[in-house]
Formats: C-alpha cells, sequence, structure tokens
C-alpha cells in the first residue's frame, strides 16, 4: 500500500498542471506538501527580486509547465529524426551551459533542470543576471523574456529587433505576466 501511494505522488508530480493559463489553478495543482510550486516561486522572488508572474509566465512560454521537455529533433532527409537543435531542456528550457554556470555561480550542484523548484530559481537567476547585464528592469517581462531567449549577449547586440516572430513571443509573455499578477490579485496570492 505505501508502494502504491509513493507511485502516486511521483506519478502526480510528473504530469503538467492543466489549465495553465490560470496561474492559480496552477498553483493550486501543485500545493502538496512535497511539491508546492507557490513557495518555491515566492522564494525564487524574495531571492532575486523577479516577481512570480513574470517567472510564471516564462516557464509557461518555455515549456509549458512540463518537467521532460526537449526541442523537436530536426528530421534527416526530411524524415529521419537527428538530432536537437539545443541542448535545453526541463521547465525552464535552460541549455547545458547556462545550467552548468548557475549551478556554480549558485553553489546549487544538486539543481535539476526538472525540478520546478529548481527551475523558477534558474529563472530568477537568470533575469537578475538581465538586470546586472544588460540593465533591464526585473519588471519589465518582455525585455526579459527577449534577454532569456537570445541570450545576454546577443540581446545587448540587438539581434531580437530583426526578429519580429520573437518579439511576438515576448509581447504574449509580458501579457500572460501581466494576466497572472492580476490573477493572483484575485484569488489572494500577491
Amino acid at each position: 500500500m505505501a508502494v502504491f501511494a509513493i507511485m502516486l505522488v511521483l506519478v502526480g508530480c510528473a504530469t503538467a498542471p492543466s489549465r495553465i493559463n490560470n496561474v492559480c489553478a496552477v498553483f493550486d495543482q501543485r500545493d502538496g506538501w512535497f511539491d508546492n510550486w507557490y513557495s518555491a516561486a515566492k522564494r525564487a522572488e524574495q531571492r532575486y527580486g523577479v516577481p512570480v508572474p513574470i517567472l510564471m509566465a516564462t516557464i509557461r512560454k518555455e515549456s509549458g509547465f512540463k518537467a521532460r521537455v526537449r526541442p523537436p529533433r530536426t528530421k534527416l532527409l526530411g524524415f529521419i529524426p537527428w538530432k536537437r537543435p539545443s541542448s535545453a531542456y526541463g521547465y525552464s528550457q535552460a541549455l547545458d551551459g547556462t545550467w552548468a554556470q548557475y549551478k556554480r555561480e549558485t553553489g546549487r550542484w544538486g539543481a535539476s533542470r526538472n525540478d520546478f523548484g529548481d527551475a523558477v530559481d534558474f529563472v530568477g537567476w537568470y533575469h537578475s543576471k538581465s538586470r546586472d547585464v544588460n540593465g533591464i528592469a526585473l519588471n519589465d517581462a518582455y525585455n526579459l523574456y527577449l534577454a532569456y531567449y537570445f541570450g545576454h549577449t546577443a540581446y545587448s547586440r540587438g539581434s531580437w529587433k530583426s526578429n519580429a516572430g520573437m518579439q511576438r513571443v515576448a509581447r504574449a509573455a509580458a501579457t500572460m505576466a501581466a494576466d497572472y499578477e492580476r490573477q493572483m490579485r484575485n484569488c489572494g496570492l500577491k
């Protein structure tokens, strides 16, 4: 019986929440003793100064709150599954090298990209570096998302300025952050 209960907890942790456009619903679905996403997001906000709605909108845009997501494989000859375009993985879609840098700089050696608490901490860390490196305000969801997607160097070079598609995605991330902020006020989480 105990093994069955443990399996249910683990299966619950492995599935993405439903109703991901409502942050209150997301937090309600992940409000267990072992798996409390609101507490993890609030800790990241306190540590790095990035508002919870921006942290959550970034993860929503990057992975749809799926723990083990990776970019789709490219196709060889149009039909044979081949390599992935990047090493992005997990809730935050962090690249291998950036994740290694995060672990080095924060001392969080056991951090895992498929652990929500670690991933939301990573997003907060990265956004705070965007402030330090590029002068982006921690409440500027649009530019924080662009710097997150392109990387600090490409963002500072303005590589995003000629990419209308990514500008649309960044606007959607900013709109989602604003929606999440309103939702959190309405459900008493702010």
